[in-house]
């Protein structure tokens, strides 16, 4: 490579370096808003996005997120929030705690059939 190739190669690469780290992440309000606000329709999707500091696939994107969620959530095709470790765990307590019941209640009876409880 030569010196002048080399320096436009490293500067070039500054310039991404600089891009991907100052990359805006949004919170699902904003993108919210945002699809919301093109769908209104009163500016134009261009115009919006460029006053967003967003690309155009960016919001198209995120419009079809919008609306499958949308769609999927009036199906009822939600799935719950709880993961499935947590069902696991839950399971497994609920199966300790009959089984500490159980050895209770055998004790009990043991002690009102032996005549320790009046």
């Amino acid at each position: 490579m030569t010196g002048k190739n080399q320096q436009n190669h490293s500067v070039e690469k500054t310039v991404r370096d600089i891009r991907r780290a100052t990359r805006r992440q949004y919170s699902a309000e904003e993108k919210i808003r945002i699809v919301l606000e093109g769908l209104r329709g009163e500016d134009s999707i261009a115009e919006l996005c460029r006053r967003e500091g967003i690309n155009t696939n960016i919001y198209y994107r995120w419009s079809k997120e919008f609306l499958e969620a949308g769609k999927k959530q009036l199906a009822g095709d939600t799935v719950r929030e709880s993961t499935s470790d947590e069902v696991k765990n839950l399971r497994g307590e609920t199966r300790l705690l009959k089984e500490t019941v159980a050895e209770l209640l055998y004790v009990v009876k043991a002690m009102w059939t032996n005549g320790w409880l009046n």
